[in-house]
């Protein structure tokens, strides 16, 4: 329960400085492509480092590793807020802070896993990982609109707030006492080595790399039709407030997804809760017959309420099928496929928008997603996925 209250407010602070990184550049610099390089060095080292961070995660205490990426982060933040209070503040300063941050959080989240598999019986990781998605959806519901009323009221307070967050998740750290890792073994072999047994591990394991493959994949649909959401409704006239607010009805559709996650899994066999996700993104083909901005985010509602019962089946069997000498390794192996693949989705969608049609660059996400939904459908590995009863920790 400490871990997943910390966990909570780190990522409200987290969220809440998402919008004011954003904020304070336009404010001192009125430029938006510097704005859009800090965010670019927030999020660059998660492509850069997640393979060591998972690394680091397999081979020291993972705890101290969590409890050090909460310092580094709250002192950056601190640092960040004194500067701002004290108008001194620099735009590559800002950018600096934003690099260490994102490094930070890159070790904090290499760790995390094996400190939810530590606290978390194996049969209830998938419950806890649905949970774990509902508090992220209302964190992303709540946090932007905080950070925006804070920064209204000081432009240091953010930053604040982000601080005494990862000052709390320091201490709710600290207050525990079960230990994040199994008893190891002296690591005798290279760098090279453990890193290609993490990579050999996930490839080895038709399950685990079938929904790496297709899960990452997935990756690439999901931002970009919310970024096509966002041209289209300006396209079609509507207000920044009006597209924000459709993008917000995304997000309470995850939050409400979350709490059906329970009766779906009871309902469903777990082939079903897998495929579920999969095929709801075909449903964007709706936009073809109707090309309005409503109708593709009416259409992306199904998929917004399904994500948190497929994820919570997908992350739980991954970190309970995996040995716990390697979890960092194979978390750091999904997390890399995943991040590379991000990005691509809007970089897509805004090159196909801006070259064809809007209804042409719709059709390419609705058969991407048909692609991967008959692929899971086919897939031996998911149509195999062993029960929640028989799911036991690997050693």
């Amino acid at each position: 329960m400490l871990l997943q209250i910390g966990q909570m407010l780190s990522n409200v602070g987290t969220q809440t400085t998402s919008i004011a990184y954003p904020l304070l550049v336009l404010a001192i610099t009125h430029s938006p492509a510097k704005a859009g390089i800090v965010a670019f060095a927030r999020n660059l080292p998660l492509a850069l480092f997640a393979l060591p961070a998972g690394l680091a995660a397999d081979r020291w205490n993972r705890r101290r590793l969590m409890v050090a990426a909460d310092v580094v982060r709250a002192l950056a933040m601190g640092a960040l807020a004194a500067t701002i209070l004290l108008d001194r503040v620099t735009f590559w300063e800002v950018v600096v802070i934003a690099f260490v941050q994102g490094s930070a959080s890159t070790v904090f989240l290499g760790a995390r896993p094996g400190a939810l598999r530590a606290v978390v019986p194996a049969q209830q990781l998938p419950a806890a990982t649905a949970t774990e998605t509902g508090r992220q959806a209302a964190v992303l519901l709540a946090g932007p609109p905080i950070g925006g009323v804070l920064f209204g009221l000081s432009r240091a307070l953010p930053f604040v707030v982000d601080t005494l967050s990862y000052a709390f998740s320091t201490l709710s750290l600290l207050a525990m006492r079960t230990p994040f890792q199994q008893e190891r073994e002296p690591h005798l072999e290279s760098l090279r080595a453990r890193l290609a047994e993490g990579f050999h591990f996930v490839w080895s394991r038709p399950f685990l790399r079938t929904c790496a493959l297709l899960f990452g994949l997935a990756n690439f649909i999901a931002p970009g039709l919310l970024f096509a959401v966002v041209v289209i409704g300006k396209q079609q006239g509507l207000s920044g407030g009006e597209v924000g607010a459709l993008v917000a009805v995304f997000g309470g559709c995850l939050l409400v997804g979350s709490f059906l996650s329970p009766l779906v899994r009871r309902l469903l066999p777990v082939r079903a809760v897998l495929l579920l996700e999969l095929w709801t993104w075909v449903g964007c083909a709706l936009f073809l017959i109707w090309p309005n901005v409503y109708v593709l985010t009416a259409s992306l509602l199904p998929s917004a309420l399904a994500i948190p019962s497929t994820d919570s089946v997908v992350h739980g069997y991954r970190i309970a099928m995996t040995p716990d000498r390697l979890l960092g390794r194979a978390e750091s192996v999904r997390s890399t496929i995943s991040v590379l693949i991000v990005p691509l989705g809007p970089l897509v969608a805004g090159a196909l928008l801006g070259a064809s049609s809007a209804r042409a660059t719709i059709a390419v996400f609705a058969a991407a997603g048909l692609v991967l939904a008959v692929w899971g459908t086919l897939s031996p590995s998911i149509r195999m996925a062993p029960s929640l009863d028989a799911l036991e920790p690997a050693i």
